[in-house]
């Protein structure tokens, strides 16, 4: 099975009733091309949607989609690494999403170091990474923080010197 990654943005905001009925309307096309969603993050303006899914691979995921009338967005695979030590409770308390693109290829423990260095920074504002989403083709990633707030996120990842693409405070919808 591959892990696949969907990322949607919305014109019009979303409310959790909206998720919870386009995670309802698409159980029946998800189980017919045996798509398992592990959770879906709603950011809080209700403009941005990130998925997380199990499937054979991200076309499948595509089809079920498209049969559930949802708008697919950007569909990628990937990885995904957990911190150490991660529980499904400590999964469940992430609440800040950051991304990044890159040109050229990276390699996970290359983000790794960079975080590595400014471990201070997130240690003074309360952030850690909570898991970890890297494209197959290593040029994106997605990550999840728990942190009191997304400032908090964008203040240590400034500090550390860290350009990222975005970050967004969320709150999950999960299986």
């Amino acid at each position: 099975m591959t892990e696949v990654l969907v990322e949607h943005h919305w014109e019009s905001p979303l409310t959790d009733a909206d998720m919870d009925a386009m995670i309802e309307g698409t159980a029946d096309c998800f189980g017919m091309h045996r798509v398992d969603r592990n959770c879906s993050l709603l950011s809080m303006d209700g403009r941005e949607v990130f998925c997380h899914f199990t499937a054979p691979d991200a076309e499948s995921v595509r089809i079920a989609l498209h049969q559930a009338c949802t708008p697919r967005g950007h569909v990628w695979s990937g990885t995904v690494h957990d911190a150490p030590g991660l529980t499904d409770e400590g999964a469940c308390s992430a609440n800040v999403l950051v991304s990044w693109n890159f040109d050229a290829p990276v390699a996970f423990k290359e983000i790794l170091a960079l975080e590595d260095v400014g471990a201070s920074c997130f240690l003074t504002h309360r952030a850690r990474r909570m898991r970890s989403y890297l494209s197959t083709n290593r040029r994106r990633i997605v990550c999840l923080y728990h942190a009191p707030d997304a400032e908090s996120v964008r203040i240590a990842l400034r500090e550390t010197r860290l350009s990222v693409e975005r970050v967004w405070a969320f709150r999950q919808f999960r299986s």
